[in-house]
């Protein structure tokens, strides 16, 4: 990997991560934690969103909502989890 690409990730990541913790109240891991968060809420959003029919398109504002919702499903997720 790039590093340019790698720097790009890691940026989205924490952004991505950061918000779906705002959105999911309660959960904020410090930047580490939201920058993982955020990477695989991108690597979950990859998966789940096409399957579902939805295709936001390419850049990097994009890349931000969809690793977002990825993260914000993941968060739920980690909550449903712990109760249980």
């Amino acid at each position: 990997m790039v590093i340019g690409s790698f720097l790009a990730t890691v940026i989205v990541g924490a952004i991505a991560g950061w918000l779906a913790g705002r959105i999911v109240e309660g959960y904020g891991f410090g930047l580490v934690g939201n920058i993982v968060v955020g990477v695989v809420g991108a690597f979950i959003a990859a998966l789940i969103l096409p399957r579902l029919g939805f295709s936001l398109g390419t850049g990097l504002f994009t890349a931000i909502v969809n690793s977002t919702l990825g993260a914000v499903i993941l968060l739920v997720l980690i909550r449903l989890v712990k109760r249980a």
